[in-house]
């Protein structure tokens, strides 16, 4: 049932996302957590939709793409760096095509607020050939996802919504309005769109490049494509949350938001170029527009490279009006992330620094064993990495030096990409063995404490089935798999690194202590779990007495 609650609601842009969502019909919102994505499948799930934590984003956008070839619309979320474990999905489901409208999110970190990158997602709609929509606040996130499902299914493709932190978090001002709902679901079949076969793959390309064209002339006119005329003088093109930043810091200029940003509607930014004396294109992150309009032949100026770098703001567009160079003034130095006092990460940091190991770290919570006082960690790349990079280096070091490498990676991350590793150690072995930890404190702490498969719960923190991390690890056949208790205090966990070191062979140590600020919730969790359980099994009993 759609929900329009208010008439008028103060909302974050995730919140946004999830109203609209919900209102357009969605029967299925999965995705992994990433700030700041978060939020957006945690509200679907408050307000009464079907919301589900996925083990990592490929795998979400694989069971979004199973609900669109079903006619059903589906929301998938993850985070920009998601986008790249999910792309291997991304470029094929563009050839498929999809009946159901299916909405991938990708939220961007420019400036890299909680990220290891700030690369610019509008270059995947480009490469992988789908349509791109950019909100610039949270009244146009509600009415762009609506208008993404519908779009999707016009032209029978995924569309990325791509948002920033800024949209993300921000709240403001949201007049939620009905939105047309999808069919009903149901399965067709259709082997030569569904099944890429060399055979079948390259005519679906071709058709890909049709609805692109296609889609190319709705952006013209469609009403994503924001014309404000105002004075001659000036023009910006822009998109996104910089339009926000261009109304304030210009407020006489003409502006064209560009809200269906690829395929570009070139007729349009045309007209609006020739309308004004000067045209500026002001975007944050990579010179996408530029370029494009540029090579289009089009007299239009951008930004200079020194605004390449972080998010944009009032003030930096000014400067960028004026072309001014001068030196910004620096942000106030803010306090670093560090680890919780009481955290169970804290001892096994410790022991690794005071054993001098070479530490091969991964994402999330535990990335701060970086800093001091541990600074035990030697790489940190992407999910999964650390489990493989360690190999790497174990594979080429010197015995003394390779014999010091420690893998060390997080519950929820294991399970997003680390079984994958876990593989490749098992078959093909360091002559110099290998230590692997896996720091299990039973959540997703670092965007918020979100469930796994991991930890029995699923995204609402109902009961869900497990995964046994030690019986997964001697199922792919490690001998030596052994759990601590990282804040026992009785030297189990150093003695456990120090003999699996000392082995030579494959070892596995699983140091298992609830995250500190998430032990209270889970208690209430499993009490809750427990007792519908109770309450299930007794009327199950008096069902068999009657």
């Amino acid at each position: 049932m759609a929900k329009i609650l208010s008439e008028r609601m103060l909302l974050s842009g995730d919140e946004a996302v999830a109203l609209a969502a919900l209102n357009a019909g969605v029967l299925l919102g999965t995705g992994y957590p990433g700030t700041p994505s978060t939020e957006i499948l945690e509200a679907f799930g408050q307000l009464g939709g079907k919301a589900q934590w996925a083990p990592n984003e490929k795998v979400a956008l694989e069971v979004g793409l199973g609900a669109a070839f079903a006619g059903a619309r589906a929301l998938v979320t993850m985070k920009h760096v998601g986008v790249n474990v999910a792309a291997d999905v991304l470029f094929t489901a563009a050839y498929t095509g999809v009946t159901g409208g299916l909405l991938l999110i990708s939220a961007d970190d420019p400036g890299m607020a909680s990220s290891q990158n700030e690369q610019d997602n509008r270059n995947y709609a480009r490469a992988a050939g789908v349509i791109m929509l950019e909100p610039a606040d949270s009244q146009q996130a509600y009415d762009f996802t609506g208008a993404g499902f519908a779009i999707s299914e016009q032209f029978g493709l995924p569309v990325i919504l791509r948002m920033t932190t800024r949209v993300c978090h921000s709240k403001s001002i949201v007049v939620p309005h009905p939105l047309v709902r999808g069919a009903a679901p149901t399965f067709k079949r259709d082997i030569p769109a569904r099944v890429m076969i060399p055979a079948h793959a390259r005519p679906a390309h071709r058709r890909l490049r049709d609805k692109l064209a296609r889609a190319a002339v709705f952006a013209e006119s469609c009403a994503q494509t924001l014309v404000e005329p105002r004075g001659k003088a000036l023009g910006i093109i822009t998109s996104g949350i910089t339009a926000m930043h261009a109304r304030d810091a210009a407020p006489d200029a003409s502006i064209l938001q560009l809200g269906l940003s690829y395929p570009l509607p070139i007729n349009a930014i045309r007209d609006f170029v020739a309308s004004v004396e000067r045209c500026l294109v002001i975007e944050e992150g990579d010179p996408i527009l530029v370029t494009e309009l540029l090579a289009a032949g089009l007299k239009i100026e951008g930004k200079s490279e020194r605004f390449r770098f972080g998010e944009l703001n009032v003030d930096r567009v000014r400067r960028i009006i004026a072309g001014d160079e001068s030196e910004e003034a620096k942000a106030p130095p803010g306090k670093p992330p560090m680890l919780c006092e009481g955290c169970s990460h804290r001892p096994v940091f410790e022991t690794l620094r005071d054993m001098n190991c070479i530490v091969a770290g991964d994402i999330g919570c535990y990335t701060l064993g970086v800093l001091p006082p541990f600074s035990a960690m030697d790489t940190c790349v992407c999910m999964g990495a650390s489990i493989t990079v360690g190999l790497g280096l174990r594979h080429v070091l010197p015995f003394e030096e390779a014999k010091r490498v420690v893998s060390v990676i997080g519950d929820s991350t294991f399970v997003h990409s680390g079984l994958t590793g876990l593989a490749e150690m098992v078959y093909n072995p360091p002559a110099t063995g290998h230590v692997l930890l896996i720091l299990d404190n039973g959540t997703t702490a670092m965007t918020g404490q979100q469930e796994h498969a991991g930890t029995g719960r699923d995204l609402m923190h109902g009961a869900s089935h497990k995964i046994n991390f030690e019986e997964v690890c001697r199922a792919m056949g490690l001998k030596q798999v052994v759990t601590v208790d990282p804040m026992a205090g009785d030297g189990s966990l150093e003695a456990a690194i120090t003999t699996a070191l000392a082995s030579g062979e494959l070892a596995v140590i699983v140091a298992r202590r609830p995250c500190i600020l998430a032990a209270p919730k889970i208690r209430q969790y499993d009490k809750a779990a427990a007792e519908k359980l109770l309450a299930r099994n007794a009327a199950c009993s008096a069902a068999v007495v009657d």
